[in-house]
């Protein structure tokens, strides 16, 4: 049979179980806030590359634009290999971006992105 449990090795093992969830959360803020999650060092160190954004072609392929040091880059993602599409695309500034448009209108996001899509789409087909 099992041997019964005392009631403060209960609350030793629950206070044992808490402490350690409270090291792995004051851990995890601390690499957060100083940087080590990014693999950067420092709060405030500017961030030189992020994913501008994402277009789903189809279940397996993905169409993604990588912004690093003001230049974009369009990546096939999928299938068995990943293509580099395009590269060294100068990225858009505010007021690039709100004058795309003919008609003066501010462009829909992801305008320039889904004509590309669109590109690839047709020579898929």
């Amino acid at each position: 049979m099992g041997i019964p449990m005392d009631l403060t090795e209960i609350f030793r093992f629950v206070a044992a179980l808490a402490f350690i969830v409270g090291l792995i959360g004051v851990c995890a803020y601390a690499a957060k806030r100083f940087g080590f999650a990014t693999g950067g060092f420092g709060g405030s160190a500017q961030k030189r590359l992020s994913v501008t954004e994402v277009k789903a072609l189809d279940a397996k392929h993905r169409l993604v634009l990588i912004r690093r040091d003001g230049k974009e880059h369009l990546i096939l993602m999928g299938g068995e290999h990943n293509l580099l599409i395009e590269t060294g695309i100068d990225a858009p500034t505010i007021v690039e971006a709100a004058t795309m448009t003919p008609d003066g209108e501010p462009p829909a996001p992801g305008f320039q992105f889904q004509r590309i899509v669109n590109l690839i789409k047709e020579r898929r087909a």
